[in-house]
C-alpha cells in the first residue's frame, strides 16, 4: 500500500536532500528502523489528544482568566485554539510523511540542522522534566486538599504521594505502550464526564430558571454573591475589555499556556496503529473539542455564575468556577468531586510527561555519540524505552527534595517557569522546520497537507514571538521571559557553533 509520490528519510537525524529524487515508502518500510510496537490503537489516540488539551488549568485556573477579561475570554480561547490547531497541523503534516519518527523534534534537526535539532531535543526534554516536576508537586497538594475536604490532613506525607503516584505511573509506561494508552484513556474519560456534567448542569439550570442565594465556597473568601442563571449574565453590558487592554492581551499568555501539551499526540505516532489512518482524524477534531470542552464549559460556568462575581483571594489564588457551579447545583460535596478529577488531570498530565520525556530521551541517546548514552538507546522486551523512562522519572523524582529546601525551592519555580516560556521556541522552530519540509523533495502532496501554509506559519510564528513578548509586560513573567532569552543565546548558540565546528573538521577530513 502507497501513500502520496514522494518520500522522506528513514531516520529522523539526517538532513534531506532536495535533489534526491523522492519516492513512496509506506509505514512498513519506515518502521525498520523502529524497534517500538504500535500498541496504541484508535481510541488510545483520540482520548489521548482529548487529554492533552484539558489540563488542571480548566478545571482550577478558569477563574482568574475569566476574571481578567470577562466573557471575552472566550474569544480568546477560540483564538489561541485557533493557532495551536495550525501548530498541529504543521506537526501532523510531518508525522504522516514518516510516521516512524519517535517525536516531532526530529523534523527539526531534519530540516534546520542538526544545532537547532539539538537545542529543541534536550530543551523540550529539559522542559518535560521541569513540567513533570511542577505536576508531581501539584499531585500532592491537590491529593493533601482531597482528603483535607474529608477532615483528614495529610501534609507531613506530601513526599510520600509524590512518590508512590510517581513509582506508579512510571511502573504503567514501563508494562508495555497500550497499557500506557489504556490509562490516558480512562484518565481521559474522567475529565470529560466532568466537564459534560458542567454543561448539562448548566442547560438545565436555564431550562427551569433557577437561581440561587449568596452561598459560601470553598477556596474563596466571604460569601459570593447570589444570582439568576441566564445567558444574560454573559452579554449584559458586555465589552471586549472591560478591565483594560493590557488585562485583555495578558489574558492571550494565560490561555497558551492552557494549551500547553497539545502537541503531545505527535509523540505517539510511531507506536500508533494505522497512524496514517488515526493521525488525520485526531488532530483534526481538535477544533470540536476545544469548541465543547474549553469554550462550553466557559460558556456553562459563565451563564451560572456573573463573571463579575470572579475575585482575588486575598492569598492571590483564585476559586474553582467548577466547586462553585456543581455547590449551587446542590452538590455539598463539590469541592471533593471537583478536587478528585483534578487529581486525575494532574497523574494524566505526569503520565504523558514520563511517557514523553521517556521517548526523547531515547531518542537523544540514539543520536548520540557518546557511550555513556548508549544504555538509554536501548527497548526493552516489553518493545518500550525503559532505561530511559527509569532515567527521566528519577529526575523528576528530584522535586520533593527540591521542594524542602527554602534557597533552592524559589531558584526552582523560575527555571520551572522559564520552561513553559522557552517550548514557544521549539513551537517557532516546529513551524520553520513545516516551511522547510513544503519546500523540500519529502513533500507529500496526497498527504495529510495544511492549506495555506505560506500564509498560515507565518501567522502561528507571528503569534508565538507575540506571547513570549507579552511575557515581558508582566512582573510576574519577566524573569521567565528573561531567562528564556539567556538559554536561547546561551545553549542555542553553543549548539549551532558545535554544528559549525563539526562540519569545518568533517570538511577538512575529507580534503585531507
Amino acid at each position: 500500500m502507497t501513500f502520496g509520490n514522494t518520500k522522506t528519510e528513514k531516520t529522523g537525524t539526517s538532513t534531506s536532500d532536495a535533489t534526491e529524487t523522492a519516492y513512496i515508502k509506506t509505514v512498513e518500510s519506515l518502521d525498520q528502523s523502529n524497534e517500538m510496537e504500535r500498541g496504541l490503537k484508535n481510541r488510545h489516540v483520540q482520548f489521548i489528544a482529548i487529554g492533552g488539551t484539558i489540563g488542571t488549568g480548566l478545571f482550577l485556573g478558569s477563574g482568574k482568566s475569566i476574571a481578567l477579561t470577562g466573557p471575552s475570554i472566550i474569544f480568546v480561547y477560540i483564538g489561541v485554539g485557533l493557532i495551536m490547531f495550525l501548530l498541529m497541523r504543521a506537526i501532523g503534516e510531518m508525522m504522516y510523511s514518516d510516521p516512524s519518527q519517535h517525536t516531532f523534534i526530529n523534523f527539526i534537526t531534519r530540516y534546520l540542522g542538526r544545532g537547532w535539532g539539538k537545542f529543541a531535543g534536550w530543551t523540550y526534554w529539559i522542559v518535560l522534566i521541569l513540567t513533570g516536576m511542577t505536576e508531581i508537586t501539584a499531585v500532592s497538594t491537590y491529593f493533601v486538599t482531597f482528603f483535607g475536604t474529608f477532615g483528614i490532613n495529610l501534609n507531613s506525607w506530601k513526599w510520600l504521594i509524590e512518590l508512590c503516584f510517581l513509582v506508579a505511573l512510571t511502573g504503567i509506561n514501563l508494562i508495555a505502550v497500550k497499557v500506557f494508552g489504556e490509562a490516558e484513556f480512562w484518565f481521559s474519560m474522567i475529565k470529560i464526564t466532568l466537564i459534560v456534567g458542567l454543561i448539562v448542569t448548566a442547560i438545565v439550570m436555564l431550562i427551569i430558571g433557577f437561581s440561587y442565594p449568596a452561598t459560601h465556597i470553598e477556596g474563596v473568601d466571604g460569601a459570593v454573591s447570589g444570582a439568576a442563571v441566564s445567558l444574560t449574565n454573559i452579554t449584559d453590558g458586555f465589552q471586549l475589555a472591560p478591565n483594560g487592554w493590557m488585562n485583555f492581551f495578558m489574558s492571550f499568555q494565560m490561555v497558551f499556556f492552557a494549551y500547553q501539551l497539545i502537541e503531545f499526540v505527535g509523540v505517539t505516532v510511531s507506536e500508533t496503529q494505522n497512524p496514517r489512518k488515526v493521525l488525520p482524524k485526531a488532530v483534526n477534531e481538535l477544533i470540536m473539542r476545544i469548541l465543547i470542552f474549553y469554550v462550553g464549559a466557559l460558556i456553562a460556568i459563565m451563564a451560572i455564575v456573573p463573571w463579575r462575581n470572579f475575585h482575588e483571594n486575598s492569598d492571590g489564588s483564585f476559586g474553582s468556577p467548577f466547586i462553585m457551579v456543581f455547590k449551587y447545583a446542590g452538590l455539598d460535596w463539590a469541592a471533593a468531586l471537583v478536587f478528585f478529577v483534578v487529581i486525575t488531570a494532574a497523574a494524566s498530565a505526569l503520565n504523558s510527561l514520563i511517557y514523553s520525556a521517556g521517548r526523547h530521551l531515547y531518542q537523544l541517546a540514539s543520536d548520540s555519540e557518546s557511550p555513556a548514552m548508549a544504555h538509554l538507546a536501548e527497548v526493552s522486551d516489553h518493545k518500550v524505552p525503559a532505561n530511559a523512562i527509569i532515567a527521566s522519572g528519577c529526575m523528576i523524582l528530584f522535586s520533593p527534595i527540591i521542594n524542602a529546601i527554602p534557597g533552592i525551592s524559589g531558584a526552582f519555580v523560575l527555571f520551572a517557569s522559564a520552561a513553559s516560556a522557552v517550548v514557544i521556541f521549539i513551537y517557532v522552530l516546529t513551524m520553520l522546520a513545516h516551511r522547510k519540509y513544503r519546500q523540500s523533495s519529502d513533500f507529500l502532496p496526497d498527504g495529510f497537507v495544511m492549506p495555506a501554509w505560506q500564509v498560515f506559519d507565518w501567522i502561528a510564528v507571528a503569534f508565538f514571538v507575540l506571547v513570549y513578548v507579552t511575557l515581558f509586560l508582566s512582573a510576574d513573567t519577566i524573569g521567565s521571559a528573561i531567562a528564556g532569552l539567556i538559554w536561547l543565546v546561551t545553549f542555542g548558540g553553543y549548539c549551532l557553533l558545535h554544528e559549525r565546528f563539526q562540519n569545518r573538521d568533517l570538511k577538512e577530513a575529507l580534503h585531507r
